[in-house]
């Protein structure tokens, strides 16, 4: 499977544009903390994702959509941390959640379609 045809990569990718623009408002203070903490996480979402599908396995490749999954809860509370240090408003942290909570849906349904094959498959 290619990485590029999966929505939950190209979410992902949209994901880590959104990052990228809200940490550009951060107070440089954070420069070397919360925003690479938070543009780190939400790189390792689309990018775990692509790795796991290079994988020749479907058992490595659900072990990485484990991994994108908590990157993006990593993310979340990252986020939150954001909100709560008055980095971002409440609207931005809900419309992140609502884009994290798409996300995690595609990456769950993928990670079941590839555990069910690989309980037929046994």
């Amino acid at each position: 499977m290619n990485h590029k045809d999966l929505d939950a990569w190209k979410k992902s990718l949209d994901l880590v544009v959104q990052v990228y623009q809200v940490t550009s408002i951060f107070p440089d203070s954070e420069r070397f903390g919360l925003i690479t903490q938070m543009q780190r996480a939400a790189v390792s979402v689309p990018s775990n994702i692509a790795e796991g599908a290079a994988r020749k396995s479907d058992k490595e490749f659900t072990h990485f959509l484990y991994i994108a999954q908590g990157s993006l809860a990593e993310l979340e509370t990252q986020y939150i941390i954001s909100e709560k240090l008055k980095f971002i408003s409440l609207d931005q942290l809900n419309t992140f959640i609502n884009h994290k909570e798409e996300i995690a849906k595609m990456i769950y349904g993928l990670i079941n379609y590839y555990k069910r094959k690989q309980v037929v498959s046994s």
